[in-house]
């Protein structure tokens, strides 16, 4: 790895801990919580709630320049995906939902295309 790649790999990984660890207590508030959330949808909740665990070992995986950080990274991001496209697909069948769960959505994929993108060129 350059060094310009090592510093973009670090930050990628800090990254992907830090936003692991939001996403851990934000899915945690919500599911466990008992507030209110509006017009959730189930799937798209439980999933993002289980990935903030998967981006805090992706990001671990990541800082240690290991090879299995780059594909959980990508596994993440393919994932986010599948799951983004139900969720668009829910949306498209008239399904409730909340505007923040399409915002949330758009950001957990564009991050993780973000941090794929910057761990597959470390390779």
């Amino acid at each position: 790895m350059t060094p310009a790649t090592s510093r973009s790999m670090k930050i990628a990984a800090i990254v992907a801990i830090v936003f692991g660890a939001l996403t851990v207590v934000s899915g945690g508030r919500a599911l466990f919580g008992g507030a209110d959330m509006g017009d959730v949808v189930p799937f798209v909740l439980w999933f993002n709630f289980g990935a903030g665990f998967a981006y805090a070992v992706a990001g671990f995986g990541l800082w240690r320049g290991a090879a299995w950080g780059r594909v959980l990274s990508l596994g993440i991001l393919l994932a986010t995906a599948a799951v983004f496209l139900a969720f668009l697909w829910h949306v498209l069948q008239g399904g409730a939902y909340e505007l923040r769960t399409m915002g949330a959505m758009i950001l957990r994929t564009a991050v993780w295309a973000a941090i794929a993108v910057i761990a597959l060129r470390a390779a």
